[in-house]
């Protein structure tokens, strides 16, 4: 318990940042004059006012606490989870808020881990989804404790009130015991009332401070009246003188700790002690040992103002580096980001410009909001044009998604088909188109192109399947080829004798070994130049060796059906058909300069025989084209 001295005026509670001192009702009795002993009275107004709200709240948190930096997030779930099993939701309340600032940045670390990854695998910002089942439980668990602490401070106020009728009652007990004092018992009545006052627990704060001077001021009237039993009062005051000076060692030690914020919490409690637990000194004592323990309560409290007095020109210094970075990021120009990479970059460094920006530190409260207010607009804008943009991305990529989709399904409609050169050029247009389209959102991608690339090796798998199969019958016909024409070779040289007719025979018979490989057909070139060579061996007719030659090529296409051939040949056919016409014109032309010759003039003859080849060449093509046009595909 206090003394006179503590006899202590309400006041306001004072800001840890600002360290404002209020205006203190003085109680008349202790009225003080100078500037220091006011300071003072706002010190100890300060205490009493924290000693009042603690004890409302009844937390006996303990200020250590683990090593949460050190903890994973499974560890860190572990410790919330343990705190709640073995402790009440109201005096966990530092741990928890502790635990809870860890885990989030420690996660934060974690998502951000996990996004960079999505990206660097080619996914969009927008579509980056992460769940974590350690996340999970802890929300879960934090709600738990929330709803707990909730249902207590609910339940708080009935036994906060509860309490106050009964320290109430206590004081009408000590009243009535001064009022009908009996020298043989009241002492010993007097300490049961004690013993109950304290260990009744708290009561609202508002009704505090006025209970307690009601209850100290019976307390020291009943010392007034204890006079009446000199031994008894002159124990209690030298006990009570003895445990006020272990407080003020204690408090003046305090006053040399280098952590003000260390000391003035212990002080609260060293002047709970002094108030409630102790009661008073003999009077010649109690000036002194009061002015030791206002002392050194003075000192903690100047080092504490001092040590706020330097956060704040440190808050001061902090608003200059906010709004620096605030400018850094309104001068980001993204007027000019059109692809994803662009916007990618602009949001790794708004990004280091957030971190940039928390990491500064605090500022002072009173412009804390408009310093957030200015952040906050700096970025809304970015964060506009960044979601548009990927908005529209987003819509491009379900567009995309549809082509592939179909794209899918044709290829699936292709890949058991037996038209081999359609189906073929088909699926090879769907797959230079798939190149073409764009980004797809990322948890539809795998999956299609699986599908995708599942239906063309399908079908490609069976084609080279087949031009294998096929291939192979194309080399045995070359080999087959090959061993006729060797044959036919050695019947020529054995002087055997070849006519028209046994050259058609030949060219049937070679037309009906079949095809041979693209890269084989050199075979034919050897086989049409043995033909032309027993034609002048034989003085066989070339425009019908020529014919049959042809027919046998046209044959070839038809069988292959290969159409688009067949065309060709007879552009080509007309073309020759134009250039073969164009000469013989220009040879006539030059038949004209030179008709005052003779005609055996070897000039002339050979301009007219020139002619004549190339009407005979004429004939022979007007023949190919004729042939071509009879024919039916």
């Amino acid at each position: 318990m206090l003394d006179e001295k503590d006899q202590l005026p309400e006041d306001k509670e004072i800001s840890n940042e600002n360290d404002q001192t209020t205006e203190i009702s003085k109680e008349t009795n202790h009225t003080e004059t100078t500037e220091d002993n006011a300071n003072t009275e706002n010190v100890i107004g300060e205490i009493d006012e924290r000693i009042a709200e603690s004890s409302e709240k009844d937390d006996n948190e303990s200020d250590e606490m683990p090593e949460y930096e050190t903890f994973s997030l499974e560890e860190l779930l572990e410790s919330l989870t343990l705190l709640m099993e073995k402790n009440e939701p109201h005096k966990i309340g530092k741990n928890v808020n502790k635990i809870k600032s860890v885990f989030n940045r420690k996660f934060g670390a974690v998502l951000k881990e996990e996004k960079q990854k999505f990206l660097e695998g080619g996914g969009e910002s927008i579509d980056f989804k992460y769940s974590n089942p350690t996340k999970t439980a802890f929300n879960e668990k934090l709600a738990e404790y929330k709803t707990k602490r909730s249902d207590y401070y609910k339940n708080q106020e009935e036994f906060l009130n509860e309490n106050l009728e009964i320290k109430t009652q206590l004081i009408e007990d000590l009243k009535h015991l001064i009022e009908n004092a009996e020298g043989a018992t009241m002492y010993k009545k007097f300490k049961e009332i004690q013993e109950r006052w304290n260990s009744t627990g708290p009561i609202p704060r508002a009704k505090y401070n006025d209970a307690w001077r009601t209850y100290h001021h019976h307390v020291e009237r009943f010392y007034d009246l204890l006079h009446l039993n000199n031994d008894l009062r002159e124990l209690d005051f030298k006990h009570n003188l003895e445990e006020k000076l272990k407080l003020v060692d204690r408090a003046e030690a305090l006053a040399k700790l280098d952590d003000p914020n260390k000391a003035f919490k212990e002080l609260q409690e060293i002047h709970k002690l002094w108030k409630e637990d102790i009661g008073p000194v003999a009077r010649e004592h109690r000036e002194t040992i009061w002015n030791r323990f206002s002392a050194a309560t003075k000192t903690i409290h100047d080092k504490r103002h001092e040590y706020f007095k330097g956060l704040k020109s440190q808050f001061e210094a902090n608003v200059a580096k906010k709004m620096a970075v605030i400018e850094e990021i309104e001068k980001i120009d993204f007027s000019n980001y059109t692809s994803r990479s662009d916007w990618q970059k602009g949001i790794n460094q708004i990004e280091a410009l957030r971190t940039k920006f928390f990491e500064v530190g605090q500022v002072p409260r009173a412009k804390s909001d408009a310093i957030w207010k200015k952040f906050k607009e700096a970025t809304r804008k970015f964060n506009a044009e960044k979601n548009k943009y990927f908005k529209n991305v987003k819509k491009e990529h379900l567009a995309n998604l549809n082509k592939k989709k179909e794209l899918i399904a044709k290829a699936n409609e292709l890949r058991d088909s037996e038209d081999w050169e359609t189906a073929t050029d088909i699926m090879k247009r769907i797959q230079s188109d798939w190149k073409k389209i764009g980004h797809v959102p990322r948890k539809y991608s795998d999956n299609l192109w699986k599908e995708f690339k599942e239906a063309c090796n399908h079908y490609f798998d069976r084609l080279h399947a087949k031009q294998d199969a096929g291939n192979q019958e194309l080399i045995e016909v070359f080999n087959n080829k090959k061993s006729y024409l060797a044959s036919l070779k050695e019947q020529v040289d054995q002087g055997a004798k070849v006519g028209l007719k046994e050259i058609k025979s030949i060219m049937e018979e070679w037309k009906a070994l079949g095809p041979v490989p693209r890269n084989m057909r050199h075979i034919e070139g050897k086989f049409n130049k043995f033909i032309d060579g027993i034609c002048e061996s034989n003085n066989i007719e070339k425009e019908a060796v020529e014919m049959m030659k042809f027919k046998h090529l046209v044959d070839g296409f038809l069988a292959q059906k290969n159409y688009r051939k067949l065309d060709g040949e007879q552009l080509f056919i007309r073309k020759k058909i134009d250039e073969t016409t164009r000469e013989i014109q220009q040879l006539e032309n030059n038949v004209g300069f030179i008709s005052n010759v003779s005609d055996d003039n070897p000039l002339l003859n050979n301009v007219k025989n020139q002619i004549k080849e190339h009407e005979e060449r004429l004939e022979i093509w007007k023949s190919k084209l004729n042939y071509l046009q009879k024919l039916e595909y």
